[in-house]
C-alpha cells in the first residue's frame, strides 16, 4: 500500500502548476461569468504568519471553487511594500531600503507558493517599485487637479519617536499605531486629501453594501460620525471679529452662560496679544500640545481651562458671556469653539461648577422650553425649528451638518514612500510636476539617521531642480504619501497589472470591479477600506470607472490565538507556519485553519488538532488507494439495494451540504465536518459483502472532489491515483442527484411517555395514522404498554411516535 508524503506530493504539483501557468487568468475570456476574489496584500516583512495563513487559505478555497463552478476568477497577489520597518532596517543594519524589501518580497513569496495557493503571478505588484508609484504620483496629480488634494498649516498628530505626522486614524487611544509612543500635537504646513468632501456619500452607501459585515458598516458609521444642529455665530465684544460655532441643540440657545475656544483656536492669540492673560495663555496651549485627544476629551480627565479677559454676546438676547479656552474643545472638531449651557450638558454644568460660572435653565423636565422669550412653551423639537428660522432670517446662522470625520493627512516625514510630485518655485508657488516627468523617482543618496526631518532632504540632488513652469531654480517637496495611500487603489492595478500607459483602463477596470470577494483582518475597517471606498467615489467623479463602491462583499476573518492570547515574539507564542508546512504538509495546516473554527471568529491553534487533520488526510490517501482500482474502472451504478441507496443518500446530501456552504455562506468548517463523516460512512460501506462498484465511484470522485479546494495538493494527487488525466481545477463542480436525496424508508423513534423505546422504518409519505399503527403493533411497544390505560398517542411525520399511558 502507498503512503501519503506530503513533502513529495506538494513539491511535485507545484512545479505542474507552475510549468503549466495553472492559475493565469485569460481576462479576454467572455464565455464565463468574471468573478474576482482577493485578499488583503502583506506588508513584506519576510516572514509568513498564522494568520496569512488562515486569511490566504480562505480566499484560496473561494477561488477555486468558484473556477470549478464556472468562473473566470482573477485571484491576484502582490505587496504592500512601502512603509517605516524598512527604514528603520536601512538605520539598524546599514541596507537600503529597496534591498531590504525586494528581498523580503523574495522569501514570502516562496513561501507562499508552499502553501499552494493559486495566484495569477503574472499581476504581482509591490507599491515602492517606480512602475506603481509612478501611477500612485499620477492620481495624486489628478487628486489635485479636481481640488481634492490640498495644503494647508494647522496642529498635526506627531509621533516623537517615529518623527512623522499620523493621520487621525493612526493614533490608535492616544498613542502612535506603529511604535505606541504618545502623540503630541505640532504645528506644520501639511497635505491633505478632501475626505470630508464625500462623507454623505460614504456615509450613505453603506446601506448598499449587504454583504458586508454589520460590526464593519458600524465603525465606519460611527468614525464618520454625522450629526444635524445648526452653526451660530457670536460677536466678541469690543472687536470686529466673530466666533462661529455648531451646536445639535440650537433649542438651548438662551441658555448660553459661557463660550469656549479650543486652545488654538486661530483667534486665541491674537485676542490675548498684549494682555494681562498672554503668559498663562500661552503656557496654557504649551500644556495641551503634550496631551493626546484621547486625553483631552475622556471623561475621566479633568476639566479644566481659563478666561482670557473677552465677552461675546448672545446673537439671541444680547447677553454679554465670559469667553474661554478649555482643554476638552478640539480646533480641528466642529468649529473650533463650543457654546455653553451647563444646565442641559453635563460637561458644561462639570465645568461650570469647577470655575463658579453661571447657569440658567431653559428646558423644564417637560421637555418644554422656558427663559426663551418668545420660544417659551415649545416643545424641544418645534424650539429647534423656531430658533433655526430665527437665526437664519437674522443671517446669524443656518441649519447644517457636522462630521466626525477629518480630511486625510498624508504628509509623511519618511524616506521609503511614495514622493509627493510637487515642486515649490519663488514665483510659481505650488507647480505639480508635468505628467510626463513621473515618477519622481527616491533618491539613492540619502542618510538614514531616524532624526530629524525627512531622509529626503539630505539628497541635494533630489531636493533642487527645475520649475515645471518657469524653468527657474525650485526645491522639491520632501514629504512622501502615507502608505494607505499605496493601498487604496492596488485592487485596481491587478485588473490592469501591465497597462505603462495609465493606472488602469476603464474598460478593464468595468469588466472586473467591483472585486466580488474581498477577505482580510476587522482592523482595517476604517483606514484601508474607508480610504478605498473614498478613493473610488474620487475616479468615478473623474470618470475613470464606472461604479461607486470597490469592495461587493467583505469576510473579515479572525485572528488566531495561542492558549486565548494573540500570537507575538514577546510572549513566546509564535507557531512557524514553515515548521508546520515541513512536518504535516502546507494541505494540513490549510485544513486545520479552515476546519477549527467559523472563519469570521478568534482560532485557537491546537497542536493536537493539526495533527487529527493529518490524521484525517492519511484516512482519506488510504482509502482511495485502496479502492483506485475499482474506481478508474468502467462500473456503473445499476440496480440498488438498501445500503446503497443509504450510502448514495450519504455522498449526495454530503455534495449538497458542502457546495451550499460554500456558495452561500463561508460554512468551511462545517463543509469539511460533513466530509469527515462522509468518508466514516464510506469507510463503512467498503467493508460490506454486497457493495456496488458504482457507487465506490461515484464516492470516491466526490470525496476527492470536495477535498481539492481545502486540500489542493493532495486534491490533485488523487485525481491522478484514480486515472484522471487533467488537473481536478479544471472539472466542473459536481451536481448533487436530487433523486438520490428522496429516501424509500426513513427511520422513526418510538416513545413511550416520552422515553425512546424502539426504532422503526417507515415509508417517508406514511400517514399520522399508519405510523400509529405500525408502532402500536411492534412486539416491544406492545409489552411495554399492556395492560396499561392509553391516554393518547402524537405521531409527528418522519420523527416520532409517543404513546401517553398511565
Amino acid at each position: 500500500m502507498n503512503v501519503y508524503k506530503p513533502n513529495e506530493v506538494e513539491a511535485k504539483w507545484q512545479k505542474m502548476w507552475e510549468d503549466n501557468n495553472q492559475y493565469k487568468t485569460n481576462t479576454q475570456d467572455s464565455t464565463k461569468p468574471n468573478y474576482y476574489t482577493l485578499e488583503m496584500f502583506p506588508y513584506p516583512s519576510g516572514k509568513i504568519h498564522m494568520g496569512h495563513v488562515r486569511n490566504y487559505s480562505i480566499g484560496d478555497v473561494v477561488a477555486r471553487f468558484k473556477k470549478m463552478e464556472g468562473y473566470n476568477v482573477l485571484h491576484p497577489m502582490g505587496w504592500d511594500s512601502f512603509g517605516l520597518p524598512a527604514e528603520n532596517a536601512a538605520i539598524k543594519h546599514g541596507i537600503h531600503p529597496h534591498k531590504w524589501t525586494m528581498e523580503n518580497i523574495e522569501d514570502m513569496k516562496g513561501q507562499l507558493k508552499l502553501l499552494g495557493l493559486s495566484y495569477d503571478w503574472d499581476r504581482e505588484v509591490a507599491t515602492s517599485t517606480p512602475q506603481y508609484y509612478k501611477f500612485t504620483q499620477e492620481i495624486f496629480l489628478k487628486f489635485l487637479e479636481h481640488g481634492l488634494a490640498y495644503k494647508k498649516k494647522s496642529f498635526v498628530n506627531w509621533c516623537p519617536s517615529c518623527e512623522t505626522v499620523l493621520a487621525n486614524e493612526q493614533v490608535v487611544q492616544g498613542q502612535c499605531e506603529r511604535c505606541d509612543s504618545v502623540v503630541v500635537k505640532k504645528d506644520l504646513e501639511q497635505w491633505y486629501f478632501k475626505t470630508t468632501q464625500y462623507a454623505e456619500e460614504l456615509l450613505n452607501d453603506l446601506d448598499t453594501l449587504d454583504g458586508w459585515p454589520e460590526k464593519v458598516k458600524t465603525m465606519q458609521k460611527n468614525w464618520i460620525g454625522k450629526s444635524t444642529g445648526a452653526e451660530i455665530t457670536f460677536d466678541i465684544d469690543g472687536t470686529d471679529k466673530s466666533v462661529t460655532v455648531f451646536t445639535t441643540r440650537p433649542d438651548t440657545t438662551y441658555g448660553v452662560t459661557y463660550m469656549v475656544l479650543a486652545p488654538e483656536h486661530e483667534l486665541v492669540k491674537e485676542l490675548v496679544d498684549g494682555t494681562e492673560y498672554e503668559a498663562n495663555v500661552n503656557a496654557f496651549i504649551q500644556k495641551m500640545h503634550t496631551m493626546t485627544e484621547i486625553e483631552r476629551t475622556s471623561t475621566e480627565t479633568e476639566k479644566e481651562g481659563m478666561f482670557i479677559g473677552r465677552y461675546v454676546v448672545n446673537p439671541l438676547n444680547g447677553n454679554k458671556v465670559p469667553l474661554w479656552i478649555a482643554n476638552y474643545v478640539l480646533a480641528d472638531y466642529g468649529t473650533g469653539a463650543v457654546m455653553a449651557v451647563p444646565a442641559h450638558d453635563e460637561r458644561d454644568k462639570e465645568f461650570s461648577e469647577k470655575y463658579d460660572l453661571n447657569v440658567i435653565q431653559v428646558i423644564d423636565e417637560d421637555d418644554k422650553m422656558i427663559n426663551s422669550e418668545e420660544f417659551n412653551g415649545l416643545d424641544v423639537k418645534e424650539g429647534f425649528k423656531g430658533i433655526v428660522n430665527k437665526i437664519e432670517e437674522m443671517k446669524i446662522g443656518k441649519k447644517t451638518v457636522n462630521y466626525r470625520l477629518r480630511d486625510w493627512l498624508l504628509s509623511r516625514q519618511r524616506y521609503w514612500g511614495c514622493p509627493i510630485p510637487v515642486v515649490y518655485c519663488e514665483d510659481c508657488g505650488v507647480v505639480p510636476v508635468k505628467k510626463e516627468n513621473l515618477p519622481v523617482l527616491l533618491p539613492t543618496d540619502v542618510e538614514f539617521t531616524g532624526k530629524g526631518e525627512s531622509p529626503l532632504t539630505t539628497s541635494k540632488e533630489f531636493m533642487t531642480t527645475a520649475c515645471p513652469h518657469c524653468g527657474k531654480p525650485a526645491r522639491r517637496e520632501v514629504d512622501t504619501m502615507d502608505t494607505f495611500v499605496d493601498s487604496s487603489w492596488y485592487y485596481l492595478r491587478y485588473v490592469d497589472a501591465k497597462n505603462e500607459n495609465e493606472p488602469f483602463s476603464k474598460e478593464t477596470a468595468n469588466k472586473w470591479m467591483p472585486v466580488d470577494q474581498y477577505i482580510g483582518g476587522v482592523e482595517h475597517a476604517i483606514m484601508h477600506l474607508l480610504y478605498s471606498r473614498f478613493f473610488v467615489k474620487a475616479f468615478k467623479d473623474m470618470g475613470m470607472i464606472d461604479f461607486n463602491e470597490p469592495f461587493k462583499n467583505l469576510l473579515t476573518q479572525g485572528m488566531v490565538l495561542k492558549e486565548g492570547t494573540k500570537m507575538s515574539k514577546s510572549k513566546g507564542n509564535v507557531v512557524s507556519p514553515l515548521e508546520i508546512i515541513d512536518e504535516y504538509g502546507a494541505d494540513t495546516a490549510r485544513l486545520f485553519v479552515l476546519f477549527a473554527a467559523p472563519p469570521e471568529r478568534d482560532l485557537d491553534w491546537s497542536e493536537q488538532g493539526v495533527e487529527g487533520c493529518f490524521r484525517f488526510l492519511n484516512r482519506v490517501y488510504r482509502l482511495v488507494d485502496e479502492l483506485s482500482e475499482v474506481t478508474k474502472s468502467n462500473a456503473e451504478i445499476g440496480e440498488l439495494t438498501k445500503e446503497d441507496k443509504a450510502m448514495r443518500y450519504t455522498i449526495h446530501a454530503t455534495l449538497k451540504k458542502v457546495t451550499e456552504d460554500l456558495s452561500e455562506k463561508f460554512g468551511f468548517n462545517t463543509a469539511i465536518s460533513a466530509l469527515m463523516e462522509l468518508i466514516n460512512e464510506m469507510y463503512k460501506y467498503k467493508e460490506l459483502d454486497d457493495k456496488n462498484d458504482g457507487v465506490i465511484k461515484e464516492g470516491i470522485e466526490t470525496i476527492i472532489t470536495i477535498l481539492a479546494p481545502f486540500a489542493p495538493h493532495i486534491g490533485e494527487e488523487l485525481w491522478t491515483m484514480i486515472g484522471k488525466d487533467k488537473s481536478i481545477f479544471d472539472i466542473n463542480w459536481p451536481k448533487y442527484d436530487e433523486s438520490a436525496l428522496v429516501k424509500d424508508e426513513v427511520e422513526i423513534v418510538v416513545q413511550v411517555n416520552g422515553k425512546v423505546r424502539g426504532k422503526l422504518s417507515v415509508a417517508p409519505n406514511i400517514s399520522r395514522e399508519d405510523m400509529e399503527k405500525i408502532a402500536m403493533e411492534d412486539e416491544r411497544i406492545k409489552s411495554l404498554v399492556e395492560g396499561k390505560t392509553i391516554v393518547k398517542v402524537v405521531a409527528v411525520p418522519k420523527k416520532l411516535v409517543n404513546i401517553v399511558v398511565k
